[in-house]
């Protein structure tokens, strides 16, 4: 029997613990509770070291932004999930690197998206689904364009989240269905908002944006002029230009501006 690994994160202990304690019940899957983003990175780590790896992380939606809503105890959760008492990819993330993930990302608490984002860079075979306490269109596009496979409420049935749990090995996508039409339109929009920043940076000429890549790696000004070999004043000259084309006033606005558009930061090992 092919046995599925779930890791389970979320910082309600109670909730965590009894889905958990389902979820172990069924014969074909064994599951860890983790009560933060860190917590659960290291749970990764540590699965991969043993030759163990998740195949399923399972993610509170509203993961670090504050308190949850109490629950007086076992007994009084609902009659769904909340009433029950891979490997990675070709180029494996060393224990090392996983130890810096951990850190650069998840210094401070993180919602449950942000750590999709950083468990989808680190280690790409795992599914991530998003347990949420509420359908809300915005932040489950949000989850999907993080690499999450699947947004489900938290007071579904085991047996519909067990569905979700296979379906994502098996590559599908899960949504209730409620949500698709509004989920659809916020992805849309975001490509049309990508787009038009896309079309913003083609206006760029080749060196601007060779400069607006420095910017998104947080070089200075005096800093690019020895990247690229130019006077600080010629940089000045092509920052206002980058602003000025790009329609923005600040160099944060710049800088999210080209990320919308996929532009990555210049390759600094690339000078040394």
């Amino acid at each position: 029997m092919v046995r599925i690994r779930v890791l389970v994160v979320d910082d309600h202990r109670i909730f965590a613990e009894s889905l958990s304690a389902a979820l172990a019940a069924e014969p074909d899957v064994d599951v860890t509770p983790a009560g933060s983003g860190r917590m659960a990175l290291r749970c990764l780590e540590r699965a991969v070291a043993v030759g163990r790896p998740v195949d399923v992380l399972l993610v509170d939606a509203d993961l670090g932004r504050g308190a949850p809503v109490a629950v007086a105890g076992a007994a009084s959760v609902g009659p769904g999930v909340q009433g029950h008492a891979g490997r990675l990819a070709a180029a494996p993330v060393s224990g090392r690197r996983a130890v810096a993930v951990a850190d650069a990302v998840v210094e401070q608490p993180v919602d449950g998206i942000s750590l999709v984002s950083a468990v989808r860079s680190a280690q790409p075979s795992v599914r991530c689904v998003v347990l949420a306490e509420k359908d809300d269109p915005h932040r489950a596009a949000l989850a999907l364009a993080a690499g999450a496979s699947g947004w489900v409420a938290k007071d579904c049935s085991l047996t519909r989240l067990l569905t979700v749990v296979r379906g994502v090995l098996r590559d599908e996508t899960h949504l209730p269905p409620a949500l698709l039409t509004g989920v659809l339109r916020e992805l849309t929009a975001a490509r049309k908002h990508r787009t038009e920043s896309e079309q913003l940076v083609e206006s760029l000429t080749p060196r601007e944006r060779e400069v607006l890549r420095c910017m998104v790696a947080g070089l200075g000004r005096k800093a690019v002029a020895e990247r690229l070999f130019l006077s600080p004043h010629t940089v000045r000259t092509h920052m206002q230009n980058v602003l000025g084309k790009l329609g923005v006033h600040s160099t944060l606005a710049a800088v999210a501006l080209a990320r919308r558009a996929g532009v990555g930061p210049a390759d600094l090992e690339e000078a040394s």
